[in-house]
């Protein structure tokens, strides 16, 4: 596990750098160095690894999923979103226990560290059990514990939200804390406010799903003669460093309400898998703010963002009708720019920054030959290329291995779905 592996002083010598630009640096000696970046200083390195046929970037980051619902990984497929939330997932979510959280949360940053992920944010709830999943496996994560204004347990949880964010704010230097009401639909103006008015006292940012589909929108402009972007600014929201998970349907009034420090999650597989239409946000990108997620595997099935950035062009070509558009430097960018969301200080090659870093090996038969390193990771990759996955100056992925059991991990995996299946599903609290 994490606390029995020590930062060294590493060279990765005459590595090909890849900047959150896209530009490629050939020949370049890379120290790391106390979790940093350094310049290097004394030639005494306790391991050098020649970089040659590697090409070297800032890590990936995961700007909105709910990890531990990897263990629901394609048990609710070819449904509408209303099956899928009020007839498969809530109701089995309803029935979760702290350590299949665990479990959950565990595979997640498994598949997430083979993909070259960082740093997370996560929605979710036992917020308990994923801190402790974090914390022994090494990963970055915001953590947004999640609260809906509209079960029947509200004051209770959001107490229990609020003592949990005072009591581990300083926790790791690879942590960060949100408030997560869900949304402005499970979360009706009189709880928001509530959740807001303690983020406030906390100092905390928020974390929330805004106008994900058009029905959302529709529902909202009947039942409160708003809409989602509206009464979440009505309550406080966009004051604050806020993540909002998807946003596809905001109105062209909508974007008045956004702060300084409001960023956008796109999620392209689940848009996909629901049919929920590119219509009016991915033309309107370049007003906002947005990096990639993966929302839930069990709506995207992978946690892979260089895969959602793929799509992302690739539907964004498609919806436009213009092959040039969405052009690979752009979308590269957008993955990069997914560090500044969060407050970790991450996703630069420079001197002092920290070292959250994955080297890429592009020497295999999918990626092979490379014309354009950025190209052939956006369009070609896979976890498999992925061959070191480096967070705070510490290998969590070497040479094309986790550094952690990975079967033992798939078994405790197995023995959470047996249990799940036999306790069968529950009763769901909130209705979509």
């Amino acid at each position: 596990m994490y606390e029995s592996r020590k930062q060294k002083k590493i060279l990765l010598k005459n590595a090909n750098l890849i900047t959150e630009s896209g530009e490629t640096l050939t020949g370049q000696d890379l120290v790391i160095a106390e979790g940093k970046i350094s310049s290097g200083g004394d030639c005494v390195f306790d391991q050098v690894i020649d970089c040659t046929d590697y090409y070297v970037t800032p890590g990936l980051t995961n700007l909105h999923c709910h990890c531990a619902m990897n263990l629901f990984k394609g048990i609710a497929e070819d449904v509408d979103a209303d099956t899928w939330f009020n007839e498969k997932i809530w109701p089995y979510e309803s029935r979760l226990e702290a350590e299949d959280v665990y479990v959950g949360t565990k595979l997640g940053i498994a598949e997430m560290l083979n993909c070259g992920v960082t740093a997370f944010a996560d929605h979710y709830f036992e917020e308990e059990a994923v801190l402790q999943a974090v914390l022994e496996l090494g990963i970055r994560v915001d953590l947004a514990p999640t609260v809906f204004g509209s079960a029947p347990d509200f004051p209770e949880r959001l107490r229990a939200v609020s003592d949990f964010c005072e009591k581990n704010r300083r926790v790791s230097g690879r942590v960060s804390l949100r408030m997560g009401p869900h949304a402005p639909y499970t979360c009706p103006p009189p709880f928001l406010e509530k959740i807001v008015k303690r983020a406030e006292e906390l100092k905390l940012g928020l974390h929330l799903h805004v106008s994900e589909t058009r029905e959302q929108v529709e529902q909202s402009l009947q039942s409160f003669g708003k809409t989602p972007f509206a009464m979440a600014a009505e309550a406080g929201v966009f004051a604050y460093p806020t993540l909002v998970a998807h946003g596809l349907w905001i109105t062209e009034e909508d974007f008045k309400y956004l702060g300084e420090e409001t960023w956008f999650a796109f999620c392209p597989k689940t848009y996909g898998k629901f049919a929920m239409g590119t219509d009016f946000m991915f033309p309107n990108r370049g007003r906002i703010s947005y990096g990639f997620g993966t929302d839930g595997a069990a709506s995207s099935n992978t946690l892979n963002p260089c895969e959602q950035a793929r799509f992302f062009a690739m539907l964004g070509k498609y919806g436009a009708k213009d092959p040039c558009d969405y052009a690979a430097r752009e979308v590269w960018q957008a993955l990069m720019r997914g560090h500044g969301a969060f407050s970790f200080g991450t996703g630069k090659l420079t001197e002092g920054s920290p070292a959250d870093l994955v080297i890429w090996d592009l020497k295999k038969p999918n990626t092979w030959p490379v014309y354009d390193p950025v190209n052939s990771i956006l369009y070609s990759s896979e976890p498999s290329n992925v061959a070191y996955t480096m967070v705070d100056g510490v290998f969590l992925k070497e040479q094309g291995k986790l550094v952690f059991d990975e079967q033992a991990l798939l078994e405790e995996g197995a023995r959470v779905q047996r249990r799940l299946l036999k306790r069968g599903q529950g009763q769901a609290k909130v209705i979509y």
